[in-house]
């Protein structure tokens, strides 16, 4: 059995002491397929860093997130765009618009959003998209910009069913769902099991958001297990068959 986790942030800090360990914890979970998106300059080292150690297993991305976006937003998207020039990446992300913590810089985050959404159709790559108390603002850029080439994921998706078939609607998109599905009260569950797993890739966000039973604690890749475990539950569907059919979905965004 193969899963893959196609969003995590195993660079992050809170992995600076036990990284080892977590990836040990991964593999024993039938994980081995690890997408890091990028935030900023600040994160590149670490997580290219990570893909010399793990060659074979950590697939990197790069992008500006929408919370970088601030008074230098024009130079950070220059270094994107320069590193897309110089080396492959599997995509371009993690891009969008987030407009839950602040709206100081949301005509920045927009306009940050078309740059990126160019340079993935200039270098034939999918776009990883974060979209928080932002799904209109955002799928009407994506909708505006889709080509049928253009693919992608919607991370971390958490929306209402309409959203979600405006998202399958588009041709090339995948739902990225992760810890908020085993969420007793986020609502998901209903959504999604509504819409075929072949919509669906799973993925942690790790350290963010763990899922049911850790909720609270810090989120790794091995617990993409649990996941998969309520996808199957959800489905009445074998857990080796969500790994197969989720992993199969990932190929068909990454091309790998």
């Amino acid at each position: 059995m193969i899963l893959t986790d196609t969003h995590t942030h195993l660079y992050s800090e809170e992995f600076k002491d036990d990284l080892a360990e977590v990836m040990a914890r991964a593999q024993q979970n039938y994980v081995s397929r690890f997408f890091l998106p990028n935030i900023d300059s600040s994160s590149i080292d670490g997580m290219l860093e990570l893909e010399r150690q793990y060659p074979s297993m950590i697939f990197p991305m790069m992008g500006l997130h929408p919370c970088s976006v601030k008074e230098n937003y024009q130079q950070e998207l220059q270094l994107v765009a320069q590193w897309l020039s110089k080396r492959s990446f599997v995509a371009v992300g993690e891009i969008g618009i987030d407009l839950y913590w602040d709206k100081t810089f949301e005509a920045e985050q927009k306009e940050a959003f078309r740059f990126q959404i160019d340079l993935a159709h200039q270098f034939n790559l999918p776009i990883i998209i974060h979209t928080r108390n932002s799904f209109e603002e955002t799928y009407s850029i994506v909708k505006e910009m889709n080509r049928p080439s253009l693919k992608g994921i919607f991370h971390c998706f958490s929306g209402t069913l309409d959203q979600a078939q405006q998202i399958i609607e588009l041709g090339g998109f995948k739902l990225g769902v992760g810890g908020v599905l085993t969420f007793k009260n986020s609502g998901l569950e209903q959504v999604i099991k509504n819409i075929a797993v072949e919509h669906l890739v799973l993925e942690t966000d790790s350290p963010y958001l763990a899922p049911v039973p850790y909720r609270g604690k810090r989120n790794e890749s091995a617990y993409i297990l649990e996941i998969a475990q309520k996808v199957a539950t959800i489905y009445n569907m074998d857990i080796q068959k969500v790994a197969e059919v989720t992993t199969n979905n990932s190929k068909e965004i990454f091309d790998i």
